[in-house]
C-alpha cells in the first residue's frame, strides 16, 4: 500500500499556491495600497524589481515623487527637475527620491509639510546636495520631516537649518567645506524653543532632532543650538577617515 503526502504538506502546498496565485489577481489600485504601507528603502524599492507590472507600481507618483535632472521630458506626472519643485509639488506625508549621480543644487529650501527625502543610490555619496556660499543653509525645516541616504554639503553656514517639528536623519552625510571662515560653519542648526511647562505627553510630539548612522566632516560643531533644545543621549563611533554620529537634540 503506497503512503502518500503527510497532510500537512498538502495543506502547506495548497497554502503557498494559494498565496502566489492571490496576490497578482489582486487589481493596480489594490496592490498600491498594499506597497504604500511599505517603508521607500530598501522594502518599496525592492518591490520594484519582481516584475514590469509591480515596478510600474511601486514606482508610481501617488507612492513618491522623482527628482531627476536626466529626464528630459519633465511632462511625466511625479518627476521633477530640481528638489526646489518636487518640494512644492508634495503633499503632505509625500516621499521624494533624489536621483544617484551629478549635483543637485539646494540653497535656502523651506520645507513646510511632513515629507521624506531619500537619495536613490545605494551609498550616501551616491547623492550629493550642494548649499552655494552665501545662502543660510541647504535645507530649512518647519515641519516633522525625514533625510536618508543623502549626503549634504555646504561651503559656509549649515547643512541643515531646523526650525520647528521632529527631524530624523538617518544614514547621511553631512559636509562643511573647509574654509578660513570654518568657525561660522555647522553641520546642524537649530533654533527650536521650548514653552516653559512641557508635559509628558507634548515631549513625545515636539520639537527634536534625532541623528543616527550619519557622518559629520568639518565645521566648528556637529550641531549648533541657539534655542532651548539640547543635546543628549550622544554615541560616536570613530573611523580611520570620519565619525559616524547617533545622537538626539530635545527638550531636558
Amino acid at each position: 500500500m503506497e503512503v502518500g503526502e503527510p497532510k500537512w504538506k498538502k495543506l502547506a502546498k495548497q497554502s503557498e499556491n494559494s498565496i502566489n496565485s492571490s496576490i497578482n489577481n489582486l487589481d493596480d489600485g489594490c496592490l498600491m495600497h498594499i506597497f504604500s504601507f511599505l517603508s521607500p528603502l530598501p522594502d518599496r524599492y525592492n518591490t520594484a524589481l519582481v516584475c514590469h507590472r509591480w515596478r510600474f507600481l511601486a514606482c508610481h507618483p501617488r507612492l513618491w515623487l522623482r527628482v531627476d535632472r536626466s529626464v528630459k521630458d519633465h511632462s511625466e506626472p511625479g518627476v521633477y527637475a530640481s528638489i526646489d519643485t518636487a518640494v512644492s509639488a508634495a503633499r503632505p506625508g509625500d516621499t521624494i527620491l533624489i536621483s544617484a549621480g551629478g549635483i543637485h543644487r539646494a540653497s535656502n529650501i523651506q520645507i513646510k509639510k511632513p515629507i521624506c527625502l531619500i537619495g536613490a543610490g545605494e551609498l550616501p555619496d551616491d547623492t550629493t546636495l550642494i548649499c552655494s556660499r552665501g545662502c543660510d543653509s541647504a535645507l530649512e525645516f518647519l515641519s516633522t520631516c525625514k533625510l536618508a541616504n543623502l549626503t549634504v554639503r555646504a561651503e559656509l553656514g549649515c547643512c541643515l537649518l531646523h526650525r520647528s517639528g521632529r527631524l530624523t536623519i538617518d544614514g547621511c552625510i553631512l559636509q562643511c567645506e573647509s574654509n578660513p571662515l570654518d568657525h561660522l560653519s555647522h553641520a546642524i542648526i537649530t533654533t527650536a524653543s521650548s514653552p516653559d511647562v512641557v508635559s509628558s505627553v507634548l515631549k513625545s510630539s515636539s520639537d527634536s532632532v534625532s541623528v543616527s548612522r550619519t557622518r559629520i566632516e568639518g565645521g566648528a560643531k556637529a550641531v549648533l543650538t541657539s534655542g532651548t533644545l539640547s543635546l543628549q543621549q550622544v554615541r560616536v563611533i570613530c573611523t580611520r577617515t570620519s565619525l559616524v554620529f547617533w545622537f538626539n537634540v530635545e527638550h531636558s
